[in-house]
């Protein structure tokens, strides 16, 4: 059976299929296990009315987080998540995990601090939350550059390992290249202005890097920068028009 994403499960209603991913929680009430399978897409709610169908799991001591296929019938269940299920299931153990999460990911928010999530990154950006903030980097680059695009602006790559600073005011991280010095690129400013001179308007959506000591959260060496650039600019008004229509 071919598998189908989560988010695509309600349009099957009354008929198997099969779904795959991460089992992200567990529990029994009386004789009914509910089990909760997370993939890229979204969350589905299996339920087992017999231990029977839960054998696969215990034979392989696969507990959350383990890498799960599951197939069963599609039916509605107001109390679901998304108001539909999967019954009658057959689950298949693709991957098990044994160990127990080093962060629980079924509560609201990731009580956890800083050092903890990115000590356990793999884990942590699972979560809701975290999965949020990465998909809103994801549309925000996505908008930048569609916004771009539509103006006549052409996408470019500029180099990150290079011979010297690109940009007063910033200290650069320094690196050994193979017995020369280079550094990491703080800006692609210098790149961009040379790309003008070969499509007018250009920009650019990569990592910049700033050696700077800090005490904040909100400061970053390391961060992906948004850059544009554009030639034939009559006043400030031109540039005001771009950056409205972009950032709109």
């Amino acid at each position: 059976m071919e598998r189908i994403q989560t988010s695509e499960v309600g349009d099957h209603i009354g008929e198997r299929v099969q779904v795959a991913g991460w089992l992200a929680s567990l529990r029994r009430l009386g004789g009914i296990s509910f089990l909760v399978v997370r993939d890229g897409f979204g969350i589905v709610q299996v339920v087992a009315e017999d231990e029977e169908a839960l054998a696969p799991l215990r034979s392989a001591d696969a507990g959350l987080e383990s890498v799960v296929a599951v197939e069963g019938l599609v039916a509605p269940a107001i109390q679901a998540p998304g108001g539909i299920e999967l019954a009658k299931p057959r689950i298949e153990v693709i991957s098990s995990v044994r160990e127990t999460p080093p962060l629980v990911l079924s509560k609201r928010q990731l009580k956890a601090n800083l050092t903890t999530q990115l000590d356990h990154a793999v884990i942590a950006n699972r979560h809701p939350s975290r999965r949020a903030i990465l998909r809103l980097g994801a549309v925000t680059m996505e908008a930048f550059r569609s916004a771009l695009l539509a103006k006549g602006f052409t996408e470019i790559q500029s180099p990150k390992i290079v011979a010297a600073a690109t940009e007063s005011g910033s200290n650069v991280f320094q690196l050994d290249y193979f017995g020369r010095s280079a550094y990491l690129a703080q800006s692609p400013q210098l790149y961009k202005q040379m790309m003008v001179g070969v499509f007018e308007r250009v920009f650019e959506v990569g990592p910049a890097f700033r050696a700077e000591p800090h005490d904040t959260t909100r400061h970053l060496n390391e961060f992906v920068s948004l850059d544009a650039e554009m030639g034939f600019v009559k006043d400030h008004f031109t540039v005001m028009e771009v950056l409205q229509d972009t950032l709109a």
